[in-house]
């Protein structure tokens, strides 16, 4: 069941929108878009995050991709990249650490998502490291189209 404060009104986007958990999917929001893709390990194989296909919307969006940090020892971590790919192209590959090297621990990319257009983000770092997670997020505004 959603949370909703207690008082049943759900505010202006109702009682079902609250968070429930990572999801793969794009879940709209009123004329917001999210997708919050939960942790992955690090692996040498590459995994998908997120995946989803746009409607009859185009969404003006931020991706953000953090790096493989162990939450335990924060002082460790991995290297990777993210590959974000639209219609099975890719369109932008984002270096993130989660160690000592010199790439940022996270990196955003501003994005327009077309009309009916697949996106994926995925990952893949340089090593197997279990203890070492990451994460991806697209937040963003969608303005519809007419059929």
């Amino acid at each position: 069941m959603a949370l909703d404060g207690g008082g049943g009104g759900g505010g202006p986007v109702g009682v079902a929108n609250s968070f429930t958990g990572p999801s793969e999917a794009l879940e709209i929001i009123g004329d917001h878009c999210q997708a919050i893709s939960g942790t992955f390990e690090a692996l040498e194989a590459t995994q998908t995050m997120i995946s989803f296909k746009s409607g009859n919307f185009y969404a003006d969006a931020i991706i953000q991709c953090n790096g493989f940090i162990n939450t335990s020892n924060i002082t460790a971590g991995t290297m990777g990249a993210f590959v974000i790919k639209m219609n099975g192209q890719t369109v932008s590959i984002l270096k993130v650490t989660g160690s000592a090297e010199t790439s940022p621990y996270d990196m955003t990319q501003n994005m327009i998502i077309p009309p009916y257009t697949e996106v994926t983000v995925e990952c893949i770092a340089t090593g197997d490291a279990p203890s070492d997670l990451a994460t991806a997020t697209i937040v963003g505004r969608i303005y519809r189209t007419r059929d």
